[in-house]
């Protein structure tokens, strides 16, 4: 067993690319297709992604459509875009649910702020998760005497600081985040 600090990295960005991800579906002012990413549909006996039982597109900047592929799931994508928490009345059309995009008032907006740092707080948790295994892994290594304490301590330092420049980012990117909700 050994310690390579780039797994460590490479696990601590894809916590961050996931945040940018979960950004991307925050809508601001016009509609997004990754909007409705987060949304889990009953199908099939399990949960699926929206993604798989239909495709979501944005004729106009405050609709989302949603063609579904095989009608009888119509009424489980209503239902799982009504029951969303993302406050959408979607409508049924033949095979396609339209979802008109309410307008972002004040309300709304800090609704969305509210998201925007929860999802930043499950960012900053997922990247400390990682530092807690790299710093596990040191100080087994270290115990087992494959480390010398030195080394340990050198490596130590070398996470903590990829997690603090991975928490700043993440910072960053919500403060970026709440200033594009709340732009009028």
């Amino acid at each position: 067993m050994s310690f390579d600090m780039k797994e460590f990295e490479r696990r601590m960005d894809g916590a961050v690319d996931n945040l940018k991800k979960e950004f991307s579906g925050l809508r601001t002012g016009r509609a997004s297709v990754n909007f409705l990413d987060p949304i889990v549909v009953e199908a099939y006996g399990s949960k699926m992604p929206l993604s798989q039982v239909g495709t979501v597109n944005a004729p106009e900047p405050r609709m989302l459509t949603v063609q579904v592929w095989d009608n009888s799931m119509i009424k489980a994508v209503e239902k799982a875009i009504r029951d969303s928490g993302l406050g959408l009345n979607p409508m049924q059309d033949g095979s396609t649910i339209r979802i008109p995009l309410p307008e972002l008032n004040q309300e709304r907006r800090q609704e969305l702020v509210k998201v925007a740092g929860k999802y930043t707080e499950q960012g900053r948790i997922a990247v400390r998760n990682v530092r807690r295994d790299a710093m596990d892994l040191l100080k087994k290594l270290e115990k087992d005497k494959k480390m010398s304490e030195d080394d340990q301590k050198r490596k130590s330092d070398e996470v903590q600081k990829a997690t603090d420049k991975r928490i700043e980012l993440i910072e960053s990117l919500l403060s970026d985040k709440e200033k594009d909700i709340m732009a009028i």
